[in-house]
């Protein structure tokens, strides 16, 4: 198929489109290039603009006869969402609902959304599964949640089939070392862990110590990008006319940010320094995923996702590129 990724030059979204391009599709990225990378992207494979544009985005799908949608474009920081609502209301909500009007405008009805883990509650019973309550504690999660319900409706009213992947923990890089995970202010844990090794300046800053479990900091699900690269392929490749539904992706299995952080030193070989901060409002302590759905659906089955492996690849990228991708072109976040 021919497949347009919004938001397709950011970490997610460029490894869904390499991992689509070696399994026989046709992937364009549509990214404006404020937070994603053109580097990340094959040569000729990127169209840039903004997902707001409705009017362009609906003539390119028209005219370039694609068959489908994969929706990354979002802002996605779950602090930055509680101070900065405005922004994630009109990239997050209204940006979906441009690219669905694009789409029906155009006569496009496949979509695979990129939700989160955000849009559920955090105090249920852990593993969430789809059936969990949503119930989104920020912004961020208010916003995805918001989009997924857009979507539900557009498949009921105009035929548009798709699915709504709810991401746990994106981590880990290519196999080949040569594109991973690289944010021009970056809020994630493995990163920010390989980067202070790499720069001793930075120290890296623990964010709670005395949460309910068993070492006292955080536990997240992590789930290699490569794994969830093929998550979307499935889902593209199973989506009907006017059906959909939402897949949790994750493994199951919790990781502590201790327990990070020690898999990152036996990775680079040496320690790394760490500051005990307070928690940060709308960190849960424990957030894992059932994605029994998904894998009973659609014959997904993690490959990479082991925490050894996630951390392994990354640290092959940020050792090979220590400065990460060049500064994107676009213009500045707004």
């Amino acid at each position: 198929m021919k497949l347009l990724l919004t938001g397709g030059a950011g970490y997610i979204g460029s490894a869904c489109l390499r991992w689509l391009l070696d399994h026989g599709h046709d992937p364009v990225a549509y990214d404006n290039l404020t937070t994603g990378h053109a580097a990340a992207v094959p040569d000729g494979r990127l169209e840039v603009g903004d997902i707001l544009d409705t009017t362009r985005l609906a003539g390119m799908l028209k005219d370039g006869g694609y068959d489908g949608v994969m929706h990354f474009a979002a802002v996605a920081s779950v602090p930055e969402s509680i101070l900065q609502p405005d922004r994630y209301y009109r990239v997050n909500t209204v940006g979906t609902h441009s690219v669905l009007e694009a789409m029906r405008e155009a006569g496009v009805w496949r979509i695979v959304f990129s939700s989160t883990a955000a849009t559920y509650g955090f105090h249920g019973q852990m593993p969430l599964t789809e059936k969990s309550p949503q119930v989104p504690e920020t912004p961020y999660g208010s916003t995805k949640l918001c989009a997924e319900w857009m979507i539900r409706e557009y498949a009921r009213a105009f035929g548009i089939g798709y699915a709504a992947l709810r991401y746990f923990n994106a981590s880990g890089a290519d196999l080949d070392g040569e594109h991973g995970e690289h944010r021009e202010h970056e809020t994630h844990l493995i990163p920010l862990a390989l980067a202070s090794a790499l720069h001793p300046d930075q120290t890296l800053n623990v964010f709670g110590n005395d949460y309910d479990t068993p070492d006292g900091t955080c536990v997240r699900d992590y789930v290699h990008v490569i794994d969830l690269a093929e998550a979307h392929r499935l889902a593209i490749e199973s989506i009907e006319p006017g059906q959909g539904g939402a897949f949790n992706i994750g493994t199951g299995a919790g990781v502590s940010v201790l327990e990070i952080i020690s898999t990152c030193e036996h990775a680079i070989g040496r320690p790394i320094p760490c500051t005990k901060k307070p928690r940060r409002p709308g960190d849960p302590a424990l957030l894992v995923a059932s994605s029994q759905r998904i894998v009973d659906r659609l014959g997904w089955s993690p490959q990479y996702s082991d925490i050894e492996t996630i951390v392994r690849t990354a640290w092959q990228w940020h050792h090979r590129h220590p400065n990460g991708y060049p500064t994107p072109i676009g213009p500045n976040p707004g």
